[in-house]
C-alpha cells in the first residue's frame, strides 16, 4: 500500500534506544562512564563488526545498524546542543575574564602541535599541503567527549577544568579558518594563484555571520521567549528552544562557521537572560540523547578492517599524538600558571584526538589535499585516541590524587584561572514566587544584607524585577533540575510564597527529597494546608488567615492600650499553641534550641 512503512525502516532507532536504554544505568552501576559504552557499541553494531559477519551469519543484520551515514548526520546535533549548553553557563563578562586562557594556551596548543604533526609528515615524506592539513585535524581534541567527562565528574569549574575548557573553544573558533585556508589550498591545487585579499575575502562571509548571530540575538531573543513564555505552554517554550539552538546553528553553517559556534554564541546571548535556567532544563534531555547517538557514531566509524591490515602504523600514530598532545598541554599548563596536577589533568584530557578531524580530513579528501587511503589510516587513529579519552581522563583524576566515581570530587586547593565574580559569592536564599508577598520576604533579606535569588512563572513579574536590577528567573521552581541549576544544593534555605496551593505543596516535596537538611518556610492558604505542608517535609508553614488574625489583634491590643511586652508575649504564645495543634511541637522545640544557641553566642 502507498504510504506504507516497513517496521524495519526503524530498526536503527530501536537499536540506539535500546543501547541507551541498557548501557547508561548498566555503567552507571559500576561508575564508569557510558561514554565507552556508547562508543563500544558502535564499534559492535557498526558494519565493520557485525555487520562484517553478516553475509556468514545473516541474522546478524538484523542487529546492526544499517545506514551509519544517516545517523552519523543526525549525531551531529549532539555537539551542537552541547555547545549551546555551554554557552549558556558562561556568559560576555566570563568570557572576556577567560581570554588569556582561549587565545593564549588555546591558540599556543593549536600552532604547536599543529606544527609538530606537520612536520613529522614532512619528514615521512608528505607535501606540506597535507601534512598541515592532517597537522590540523589531529590537534584538535574532542569536545563531546571531553566536556562531557567534566561535568560527569564535576570538574568543570576547577583549575583544570577551565584551562581545559578555554583551550576546546579556541579549537572550535579554529575550525572555520582551518577550512576555508584548505579549501583556498585546494582552489591553488586547480592553477588559482592564492592571495591575502583572497583570504580575506573567504573569511567575510564568517565575520559576518557572527555579527548577524550577535545582532539578531540582542535584539529577538530575549522578546521570543518572553512572548513565548506568555503563552504558558511547555510544548511551545520547548519549541523557541529547539528553534533558537538549530537557527543559530544554520545560520553559523550558511557563512561558513561550525553550527556548534552558531550555538555556542546563541548560549552566550541567552546567559544573561532570566530564562537561562529554564532553557537549560528543556534542552538538557535532548543534549544527552543525542550526545550518546554522537558516541555510537563515532565507534561505528572505526574501520576494524583497516586496523588490521596496518596496525603498527595506525596505533603508533594513535600513541604518538595522544603523546604529543599530552605534552604540549602539560608544558603550556605549567607556563600559564596551573599546578602541576591540575596541567596533568588537563593534558590527558586533551591528548585524544577530536570529532573535527572527520570535518577536516573530509574536507581536504575532498579537495585533493590528503590522499584518500592515507586519511582514512588517520581517521581511524584519531578515532582511536579519542575511544581513550576516558581512561586517560580516569588516569588524570587518580594521578592528581581525586577519586574517579563522578560525584563530589573535592575542588581544586588553588584559584581557578578565570575566577568568575558570581561564583564566588556565598549561598543565596532561594525565593519561589516573586509577587507582592515575595518581593516583601527579598526585601527584608535585603535589609539584614542575605544573599538571594528569586523563581517566578510569570514573565511580567520577571521581566519587572529584572529592570529593577533583581537576581531573577523564569522556570518551574517543581522541577529537581530547575531548583539544582537556582542553586538549591548550596542554599542555607528555601522560601515558597506562591499562592497556589498545588504548586507550594510540589515544591516543598521536591525540594525536601533533594535536600533533608534543608531549611523551608512555607506560604499556606489555611491551617488544613499547613499541616500538609508540614507532613510533605516544610522546616515551617505560614497560613495566611492564622497570620492575618495575630496581626489583627496584635492591633486592636495596641490601640485599647494593652503593654507591647504582653501583646508580643501573647502573639508568640499562640502561635507556638497552633504549631503544637498540628502535631509539630519539635518546631517550637528548634526554635527555642535556635534562639538558647543565638543568646550564648
Amino acid at each position: 500500500m502507498e504510504g506504507h512503512v516497513s517496521p524495519g525502516e526503524y530498526k536503527d532507532v530501536v537499536l540506539f534506544l535500546a543501547t541507551a536504554g541498557v548501557i547508561v544505568p548498566l555503567f552507571r552501576r559500576w561508575r564508569i562512564s557510558p561514554i565507552l559504552g556508547f562508543l563500544g557499541a558502535g564499534v559492535v553494531l557498526g558494519p565493520f563488526g557485525l555487520g562484517a559477519l553478516s553475509d556468514a551469519f545473516p541474522f546478524l543484520s538484523s542487529i546492526t545498524i544499517a545506514q551509519p551515514d544517516e545517523i552519523a548526520q543526525l549525531a551531529e546535533f549532539g555537539v551542537v546542543f552541547l555547545l549551546f549548553m555551554i554557552g549558556l553557563e558562561l556568559s560576555w563578562e566570563r568570557l572576556r575574564l577567560m581570554r588569556r586562557w582561549v587565545f593564549g594556551m588555546g591558540a599556543l596548543q593549536v600552532t604547536l602541535c599543529l606544527a609538530a604533526i606537520a612536520l613529522a609528515g614532512m619528514t615521512l615524506g608528505l607535501d606540506i599541503a597535507p601534512a598541515v592539513a592532517i597537522g590540523a585535524a589531529l590537534a584538535l581534541s574532542s569536545t563531546a567527549v571531553v566536556m562531557q567527562i567534566l561535568t560527569e565528574h564535576k570538574r568543570q569549574h576547577s583549575p583544570a577544568g577551565r584551562a581545559t575548557f578555554s583551550v576546546l573553544l579556541f579549537q572550535d573558533l579554529a575550525v572555520a579558518p582551518i577550512l576555508v585556508t584548505l579549501a583556498i589550498i585546494g582552489r591553488g591545487g586547480d592553477g588559482e594563484a592564492f592571495s591575502p585579499s583572497l583570504l580575506l575575502l573567504a573569511f567575510a562571509p564568517a565575520a559576518l555571520g557572527v555579527m548577524i548571530l550577535v545582532a539578531f540575538g540582542r535584539l529577538l531573543l530575549r522578546p521570543m521567549l518572553k512572548s513565548v513564555a506568555r503563552a504558558k505552554s511547555e510544548e511551545l517554550f520547548m519549541a523557541a528552544c529547539l528553534l533558537v539552538v538549530i537557527g543559530a546553528g544554520l545560520v553559523s553553517a550558511l557563512t561558513g562557521l561550525s553550527m556548534a559556534l552558531g550555538a555556542f554564541i546563541a548560549g552566550l546571548l541567552l546567559a544573561e537572560t532570566e530564562y537561562r535556567h529554564e532553557v537549560e532544563v528543556t534542552i538538557e534531555p535532548f543534549k544527552g540523547l543525542l550526545l550518546g547517538l554522537f558516541f555510537l557514531s563515532v565507534g561505528i566509524g572505526l574501520d576494524l578492517s583497516l586496523l588490521a591490515a596496518q596496525p603498527w602504523a595506525i596505533l603508533g600514530m594513535a600513541v604518538g599524538v595522544v603523546a604529543l598532545n599530552a605534552t604540549v598541554v602539560f608544558g603550556l599548563g605549567r607556563l600559564f600558571g596551573l599546578p602541576w596536577r591540575g596541567a596533568l589533568e588537563a593534558g590527558l584530557l586533551l591528548a585524544g584526538g577530536g570529532e573535527f578531524a572527520y570535518v577536516i580530513l573530509s574536507a581536504a579528501m575532498g579537495d585533493g589535499i590528503v590522499p584518500r587511503p592515507l586519511g582514512q589510516m588517520v581517521l581511524v587513529s584519531s578515532t582511536i585516541s579519542m575511544m581513550c579519552i576516558p581512561l586517560l581522563a580516569a588516569l588524570g583524576l587518580k594521578l592528581g590524587g581525586r577519586k574517579t566515581g563522578g560525584q563530589g570530587l573535592a575542588p581544586d586547593p588553588v584559584p581557578a584561572p578565570a575566577a568568575d565574580p558570581a561564583e564566588a559569592e556565598a549561598p543565596k536564599v532561594l525565593v519561589v514566587g516573586y509577587g507582592r508577598v515575595g518581593k516583601l520576604v527579598g526585601d527584608m533579606l535585603h535589609r539584614h544584607d542575605i544573599a538571594w535569588v528569586a523563581a517566578e512563572r510569570d514573565p511580567k513579574l520577571v521581566e519587572a524585577a529584572r529592570r529593577a536590577g533583581e537576581a531573577i528567573y523564569f522556570g518551574d521552581a517543581s522541577r529537581q533540575e530547575f531548583l539544582r541549576r537556582c542553586g538549591l544544593e548550596t542554599a542555607p534555605a528555601l522560601v515558597v510564597t506562591m499562592d497556589a496551593p498545588e504548586g507550594v505543596e510540589a515544591i516543598v516535596a521536591t525540594a525536601r527529597a533533594m535536600r533533608p537538611d534543608l531549611t523551608i518556610v512555607a506560604r499556606a492558604r489555611d491551617a488544613r494546608q499547613a499541616q500538609r505542608l508540614y507532613e510533605l517535609g516544610a522546616t515551617d508553614a505560614v497560613p495566611e488567615t492564622v497570620e492575618a488574625s495575630l496581626q489583627l489583634s496584635e492591633a486592636v491590643l495596641v490601640e485599647i492600650g494593652v503593654p507591647m511586652g504582653l501583646i508580643i508575649a501573647s502573639i508568640h504564645e499562640r502561635r507556638d499553641e497552633f504549631r503544637k495543634a498540628l502535631n509539630r511541637p519539635e518546631a517550637l522545640g528548634g526554635r527555642v534550641r535556635r534562639y538558647r544557641r543565638a543568646q550564648e553566642n
